[in-house]
């Protein structure tokens, strides 16, 4: 027998069993024995065993004889037509995978969704920055009027964007100098005002 054949036997064989089952004689005992609750425990097992075999028979009816299964593994590994490839896993089999359990192609390859260095970064990267400068004028008001925590929320709120921006749009080694010590300067302000010194915060 293949195993297809065996498959539909044993479907059948479950189903006929879940049919006789439920034409049993019922106890009509007011208060069921242990075995009783048993007995009715197991029919229902058979009947879910029953409803889940004939769930796979649909599958099994759509193989072909003499054929050998079809599976893939990740799309890695097997056939990449099985049925267990019909979404794919959410991946782009067309190019190559940066690891079999990612859904993201290499970074760099030709036609790849994300280049670094693309005008909407450079853009959104610039635009942090155009916002952070607004922000940064608030910071003396605050200080004056010794509003602390409004000192420290506005360095670390949307200026945490900013330390992202800065590191990409800075290229040369006197940019990358400039970066470096605006981030101590923000860090030095953020530590005194948490010292809630006036004199060393302006």
């Amino acid at each position: 027998l293949t195993i297809i054949q065996f498959t539909m036997k044993l479907v059948l064989v479950a189903t006929l069993a879940a049919s006789v089952s439920a034409f049993a004689p019922q106890p009509n005992n007011a208060r069921p024995t242990v075995a009783v609750q048993a007995e009715n425990s197991r029919r229902e097992i058979f009947s879910t065993m029953a409803a889940a075999a004939i769930a796979i028979v649909p599958a099994a009816a759509n193989a072909a004889a003499g054929e050998s299964p079809r599976f893939s593994v990740f799309g890695v590994i097997g056939d990449g037509s099985a049925y267990s490839e019909g979404a794919a896993f959410g991946t782009d089999q067309s190019q190559a995978l940066y690891s079999p359990y990612s859904v993201y192609g290499k970074v760099g390859q030709e036609g790849a969704l994300y280049t670094a260095g693309n005008d909407d970064e450079l853009d959104r990267n610039k635009a942090y920055i155009a916002e952070s400068q607004k922000r940064l004028t608030n910071l003396p008001r605050f200080v004056e009027r010794k509003e602390w925590s409004n000192v420290k929320t506005e360095l670390t709120r949307y200026m945490y964007e900013t330390r992202g921006a800065v590191r990409k749009l800075a290229q040369t080694p006197e940019q990358k100098a400039l970066a470096k010590d605006f981030f101590q300067a923000i860090e030095e302000t953020t530590l005194q005002a948490t010292l809630k010194n006036q004199d060393k915060c302006a």
